[in-house]
């Protein structure tokens, strides 16, 4: 449930889009928005069938780092969307100068509504992005209607055990991909009831580890370099992203948080 102290949902998604389109996230996260990075993102898609022939929806395609290396990996073709015009502009730009241009291209659009005919795409993959959608039935039925028959997905999210976290609330906590993150079994059954079969679930709380633990140790660089007026980050509360960090850190150690992989076909045929 919302916060009725929270924006609305679309403001919640505006919010979500603009940081992760901001010099900060880059700054904290790299260019892969979610644990593991590209090596996840690849041993993700390669659950997935995929061949040249392919055509892969990328949803929450953020920078395109994961759009990229499927593309690279596989030959296949991507689109990807996102709901950041800033990041769409950079990731077109960026397959161009990649030379990439004819294989990979972006779109603005949302993943509650995604702008495709039905059966436009042979799989999809929606990475740590799924449970930021504030109505994730409409997703999860979005998700199969663009899909081909016997389409494949992959989505990798956080996982929240079903305990009270109050230090992880508010509005941070949404655009830490952790206020609505659910276990790993509500998102099976978001799928299923979508029209998917689950064949693949897979934990990998250690990369979600791994990750809290670098961001930690950059927001103690920001303060440093902030201090030194070498580093802006307009925008960011570092007190408040710093204890949240912590809080974040804590709750993954005591397996309140982690962070997991689904693989499911599209049972329409």
């Amino acid at each position: 449930m919302i916060d009725p102290q929270l924006p609305a949902a679309p403001e919640i998604k505006q919010c979500c889009a603009a940081l992760y389109g901001s010099n900060a996230a880059r700054f904290l996260l790299g260019e892969s928005f979610h644990p593991g990075g590209v090596e996840l993102t690849l041993e993700l898609a390669g659950m997935l069938h995929l061949d040249a022939a392919a055509t892969v929806l990328d949803v929450a395609s953020g920078k395109g780092a994961s759009a990229f290396a499927v593309a690279e990996r596989f030959g296949c073709q991507v689109v990807g969307i996102d709901l950041s015009e800033a990041n769409v502009a950079e990731s077109n730009a960026e397959a161009l100068r990649r030379g990439l241009s004819r294989g990979v291209r972006f779109v603005a659009g949302d993943a509650e509504s995604l702008p495709f005919s039905a059966a436009s795409f042979d799989a999809l993959l929606c990475e740590c992005a799924f449970c930021t959608f504030p109505d994730k039935h409409a997703s999860a039925a979005e998700f199969a209607r663009v899909l081909r028959p016997g389409g494949w997905i992959g989505m990798s999210d956080l996982t929240r055990a079903a305990v009270p976290l109050p230090e992880l609330d508010g509005l941070l906590a949404w655009i830490a991909c952790i206020a609505d993150a659910q276990p790993l079994e509500r998102y099976a059954q978001w799928l299923a009831e979508a029209g998917f079969n689950v064949t693949a679930a897979v934990t990998r709380d250690r990369a979600l580890e791994t990750m809290v633990e670098e961001v930690r140790g950059k927001l103690l660089l920001a303060d440093i370099m902030i201090g030194l007026n070498t580093l802006e980050l307009p925008g960011l509360d570092l007190e408040r992203a710093k204890q949240f960090a912590a809080a974040a850190g804590q709750a993954v150690k005591d397996k309140k948080l982690g962070y997991a992989f689904l693989v499911a076909e599209s049972r329409r045929h």
